[in-house]
């Protein structure tokens, strides 16, 4: 039997508020109702959600680990490792991935040194693979890089801690209580997280921060 849905439709916004912010921006009454109905009502308010800037966004070393992140990030790049970026299989992870490689490409990092691995969803199921493993041994990298997962993949992390092999998490599922042994763990849902008007982050926004 499907499942039963209850759908909550939202009053009618204040119609003050809808023929002023419809005169102001220039705009029909229906699409200032649906603005007000989120949160904005003003033309200033407006500027901002249509014409969103970089400067808008939070700081990504409100994040916790965001700093530790980094300085390895630079180390590797400096000393030209080879990283092996370890995607999700969904489109957040497939993004999160392509975020990942422009950027190290970006920093100067030769392509070459760079691997992007994507788990099959039938045959690896969710989270990192334990064949990342020994793709990784393989491809000769130094540091992985997780999107979109890794917050509870203790027992992998460790055995890639164990091969001399460092690993970044960036996720934004839920987590365990404790952290996986990583060099960082930069997830918005972490217990210790300072800043929960970051949790609405997909996993590509996390990626994005970093």
């Amino acid at each position: 039997m499907a499942k039963e849905r209850k759908w909550i439709i939202k009053e009618p916004a204040d119609p003050e508020k809808v023929e002023r912010l419809s005169t102001e921006l220039g705009i029909d009454r229906v699409l200032a109702d649906m603005l007000i109905k989120r949160g904005v009502e003003t033309f200033e308010e407006a500027r901002h959600f249509f014409r969103p800037s970089l400067g808008d966004l939070h700081d990504p070393f409100l994040m916790r680990d965001m700093d530790k992140a980094v300085e390895r990030l630079r180390r590797a790049i400096t000393s030209e490792e080879k990283i092996l970026v370890y995607g999700d299989y969904d489109v957040d992870g497939v993004t999160a991935s392509t975020v990942m490689e422009e950027t190290l490409k970006l920093s100067g990092i030769d392509p070459s040194n760079i691997m992007i691995m994507l788990p099959d969803r039938f045959a690896d199921g969710y989270g990192m693979s334990p064949k990342l493993i020994e793709r990784a041994k393989s491809f000769g990298a130094k540091l992985v890089v997780t999107v979109d997962c890794g917050s509870r993949n203790h027992a992998i992390i460790d055995e890639l801690n164990h091969e001399h092999i460092d690993v970044i998490v960036t996720d934004h599922h839920e987590t365990d209580d404790t952290m996986p042994e990583a060099i960082a763990v930069i997830n918005p849902h972490r217990k210790d997280a300072p800043t929960p008007e970051l949790q609405n982050h997909a996993g590509v926004g996390v990626t994005f921060k970093l």
